[in-house]
Order: C-alpha cells, then sequence, then structure tokens
C-alpha cells in the first residue's frame, strides 16, 4: 500500500498532543505504564519526560516533532506492518517515523519485552 501526498500531508499537520492520550490509553489498557511509553517515545526521538510535555503543551504538528527529534540510529530496524502500511517500504520520511512510533506503541501494548522494543544491532 503506498501513502498518497494527501495522506502525507494530513500526517504531517496532525498535531502529537491530539495523537498522545490515545498512546497512553492503548498501552495503559494493556497493563503497561506511561513511564515505558515516555522510555519507548524517548528510545526514538531522544526526547525526556520535560521535553515530551512541553511539546505536548505546544501543540506541535508531527512534521515539527519530528524536525526537533534525534532519530535514533537504531529506528531503521523497526520492521512490519502498521495501518496496512509496510513500515520499510513508506518513502515519505515523515511518515515513516511516524509509523516508526506508531509500531513501537503497539508492540508496547501487546506485551512485548521493552529490550526488543528498544532495537539494537544485534536484537531482531
Amino acid at each position: 500500500m503506498k501513502a498518497s501526498p494527501e495522506h502525507n500531508a494530513r500526517i504531517a499537520k496532525m498535531t502529537f498532543a491530539s495523537v498522545y492520550p490515545h498512546y497512553v490509553a492503548k498501552v495503559e489498557k494493556k497493563g503497561r505504564s506511561t513511564e515505558e511509553l515516555h522510555q519507548v517515545i524517548e528510545w526514538l526521538t531522544g526526547f525526556d519526560d520535560e521535553a515530551i510535555q512541553k511539546l505536548i503543551d505546544e501543540k506541535v504538528t508531527f512534521e515539527d516533532f519530528f524536525a526537533k527529534a534525534e532519530l535514533n540510529p537504531n529506528a531503521h530496524l523497526i520492521k512490519g506492518v502498521i495501518c496496512g502500511y509496510r513500515i520499510e517500504e513508506i518513502e515519505n520520511e515523515l511518515t515513516r517515523n511516524v509509523r516508526y512510533l506508531d509500531k513501537l506503541v503497539d508492540e508496547l501494548a501487546k506485551g512485548r519485552k521493552m529490550e526488543k522494543i528498544l532495537r539494537t544491532s544485534d536484537s531482531k
């Protein structure tokens, strides 16, 4: 499935603050904590708790969110299907980054071990 330019533009304009409560609800419903969610977000983006809250308060778009992020060098190890899209085939960098985050949140909610979620070069 190939993302359209309209789809990419819609994702870019979405605010992190509008999606964040859904991430929290998803992981907490499955018995995971907000602290674990923040650990996953920090691994991917470099944002600590204070930075995450500031980005929420500022209602930054995903475009600005990922422009400010320092993406983990192992983010390319995140693979699979999320929202009908194979992550490694997404051409638009921003859309791919948002789907990386979605995939990590899904894995956390599904009970995957943190060591597996926070990929290193030697773990798959």
